[in-house]
């Protein structure tokens, strides 16, 4: 077995597999604190890059500049979406929510394309393209700058989560809505905060994968593999879409690299087979009894 290529080809998956985290996070956090089933979460990913690409390429903002313009369009964009959509399907059949998160994902593509057009671009280069060598196994710049913005967005995201009372709110909706209200919570204004940071982390999380890839209307089928991450941690569990996100990551990998890229899919939707046939509630999700 060459150790050399394994090494390399674990890096770079560890490197998908970080930014599969972070849009699982989104999802987490949006399911957790709302109970909806949010299927636009690809789309919304895909919105990131497209303005990131707009605010530099369009504007011709510096990185930074962009960067933070983009990310504050996103937010902006998950308050508005959170306002006059899904805070008036609150209540309503889960099925009805979850099918209007499918219909936004669709919205959005077509918003996209009237915008920027279907064909693919290149996102403007805002992150280092030089060799980066780990012992003797190389690994793109780009992937391993992806993998370290990941690591620290999901250990401020924790950190935030535990110790800021936004943070707490949350946990404390998640947790038990009715109980939130009685202390005090202002549990709308919660709804509202998960569906912006869930949309703030999902662009940055679309600019990475852009500066990877590029960016086209069909970025957001990058969302079922997404999909598969939650499922697979737990719909409920932060901790979860980490492990479960790098776990993809690795596997996707492995199998493009020794089977092809064509049994990528395959591979992890099997994984989701075997996880939901051992554990139907995830590996870390919680295990909820109803009473019929």
């Amino acid at each position: 077995m060459d150790w050399l290529f394994f090494t390399e080809v674990s890096l770079a998956g560890l490197g998908g597999g970080g930014l599969y985290a972070v849009a699982g996070i989104a999802f987490v956090l949006i399911y957790k604190a709302t109970r909806v089933v949010n299927l636009a979460i690809g789309e919304l990913l895909m919105l990131g890059g497209y303005l990131f690409f707009g605010f530099a390429a369009g504007l011709a903002l510096p990185h930074w500049a962009a960067i933070l313009a983009a990310l504050a369009v996103a937010g902006a964009t998950g308050w508005v979406i959170e306002r006059l959509l899904i805070r008036p399907m609150l209540g309503e059949n889960p099925i009805s929510v979850f099918m209007l998160t499918i219909g936004l994902g669709s919205i959005l593509v077509g918003v996209v394309e009237l915008i920027w057009g279907a064909n693919p671009l290149r996102l403007p280069e805002f992150m280092p393209n030089a060799p980066l060598f780990i012992g003797e196994a190389y690994v793109s710049a780009k992937i391993a700058t992806s993998f370290a913005v990941a690591v620290v967005v999901m250990a401020g995201f924790l950190l935030l989560f535990r110790f800021w009372r936004g943070g707490v709110a949350l946990r404390a909706t998640a947790a038990d809505q009715a109980a939130a209200y009685s202390v005090g919570i202002n549990v709308p204004r919660v709804f509202s905060l998960a569906w912006v940071i869930a949309c703030v982390i999902a662009a940055g999380a679309g600019m990475l994968v852009g500066a990877i890839g590029g960016v086209s209307p069909t970025t957001g089928a990058f969302g079922l593999s997404v999909l598969v991450v939650v499922i697979v941690g737990g719909l409920d569990s932060v901790a979860g879409a980490v492990v479960a996100g790098i776990l993809v990551g690795l596997i996707e990998a492995w199998a493009g690299a020794y089977l092809g890229g064509q049994y990528k899919p395959l591979a992890t939707f099997s994984l989701l087979v075997v996880v939901l046939m051992i554990r139907p509630y995830g590996l870390f999700g919680t295990h909820e009894i109803e009473r019929l």
